[in-house]
């Protein structure tokens, strides 16, 4: 088997000891024998960066762990790199979730207000990443995580030549929730999953020939609940109008002026939360003893996200043709989307990449509107972050469903970009 070469970009997040113990549980079938950690924060990178090697070398695992800020160093001839950056740290997270509440609009990391001013941050900085790998690792494979990830892939799938795949760990909950839903006799199923990120339904179950979903909107659904999200008790009637089973972050679409509440009443945003959380686990990490992930680390959130990941990575090396849902370009998998729009859906993924699974007929009207919305802003916020157009970006508000109108959303975007102007300088 060829020896691989791996780069992590934003390895200093303390979610990197679960791509760790992901790499460790599949060394078998992912001969990783060189992984480099790049960071921007060099005091993160080498704590993080030592408890990564603790835990290779603890199962013997013959990996070169090069720890850099460089990214041209991390990207030469890596085979995948990982994106997992969050540009402005938590600060800036807790910027996008605390200033939109001052309009009585949603303060949250990825959807609505906070969650565009989140990607005018980071499209740049993970363009800068796919423009290095066309240079110095083309064959390469970009799987992002980076938030917000629909409009990441949206911009670099559509703006780059590199091979990139938009990750999520919700879809894998999701599912891992249906399988908890039915009967224990039932051990696999089908199904049609699909969406923009963050913006999700599976709308088709199929078990033993017969279609389960009805029977799960009537109830005994069970959805995990995402740590920075609240529960997604959806009413029946609620269900049975949408006709899906929808993602967790449905609940700030479904349930507006509560979630906008539920933001205001907290004593602090999920970012302060994780900030806390953060401080706590790098003391872990920092003590030499320590050479496994902590349990505390599921306080951060991000279930099965070492899971998805690194089952994505084996399905392209070693050319499972499996299915995983990941965010690509529609290529009229969905009839009601562009061709080149990026979308989530349910895809077969060997060494080729993903290709999406035709959902053929769709007519799901309430699903079709709001993706089609939601698409129209997403693409908006695209071209206002590579180009720095202010009125783009006031468009790319005006027609995002939680904003939409004027007096809101210009004031919210110049506080927003008034605080963030170290990190937009395509603004200035």
């Amino acid at each position: 088997m060829k020896a691989l070469k791996l780069a992590i970009i934003g390895a200093g997040s303390t979610y990197t000891p679960e791509l760790i113990e992901g790499l460790i549980d599949k060394r078998a079938e992912l001969p990783f024998r060189e992984i480099y950690l790049m960071d921007i924060d060099a005091r993160k990178l080498g704590i993080v960066g030592g408890l990564a090697k603790r835990m290779l070398e603890a199962e013997d695992m013959p990996v070169r762990v090069v720890l850099t800020e460089d990214l041209d160093e991390a990207i030469r001839g890596a085979d995948y790199v990982m994106g997992q950056v969050r540009v402005g740290r938590l600060d800036a997270r807790i910027l996008d979730e605390k200033i939109p509440l001052k309009y009585d609009l949603l303060g949250q990391e990825t959807t609505g207000a906070g969650g565009f001013m989140n990607g005018l941050r980071t499209v740049p900085v993970i363009m800068n990443i796919a423009k290095t790998m066309e240079r110095l690792a083309p064959e390469g494979w970009l799987i992002n995580f980076s938030n917000p990830a629909g409009i990441v892939a949206e911009a670099v799938l559509n703006n780059s030549n590199i091979k990139m795949l938009g990750l999520c760990n919700v879809p894998i909950n999701m599912l891992k929730g249906v399988h908890d839903s039915l009967p224990e006799d039932i051990k696999d199923f089908d199904y049609d999953f699909l969406g923009l990120n963050h913006l999700c339904w599976i709308t088709r179950i199929v078990a033993n020939g017969e279609d389960m979903l009805g029977d799960l909107l009537e109830g005994g659904l069970k959805l995990s609940r995402m740590k920075n999200l609240s529960d997604p008790l959806y009413a029946p009637d609620l269900l049975k109008a949408t006709k899906a089973i929808p993602a967790g972050y449905l609940n700030y679409f479904y349930y507006r002026d509560r979630e906008v509440q539920r933001c205001k009443d907290k004593p602090k945003t999920r970012g302060e939360e994780c900030k806390i959380i953060e401080e706590d686990l790098l003391k872990l990490y920092s003590d030499l003893n320590l050479k496994e992930k902590p349990a505390l680390l599921e306080e951060r959130g991000g279930a099965l996200y070492s899971t998805a990941a690194i089952s994505l990575i084996d399905a392209i090396e070693n050319d499972r043709n499996e299915f995983h849902v990941v965010n690509v370009k529609n290529q009229g998998a969905l009839e009601f989307m562009d061709y080149d729009d990026v979308v989530e859906v349910k895809c077969v993924v060997g060494k080729d990449g993903a290709k999406p699974v035709e959902v053929p007929g769709f007519d799901n009207d309430f699903i079709i509107g709001l993706m089609k919305a939601v698409k129209a802003y997403e693409k908006l916020a695209v071209k206002a972050a590579l180009s720095g157009d202010y009125h783009g970006a006031l468009a790319a508000l005006l027609v995002h469903p939680l904003v939409g109108d004027y007096g809101k959303a210009k004031a919210v975007l110049d506080d927003m970009l008034e605080a963030n102007k170290e990190f937009l300088p395509q603004f200035s």
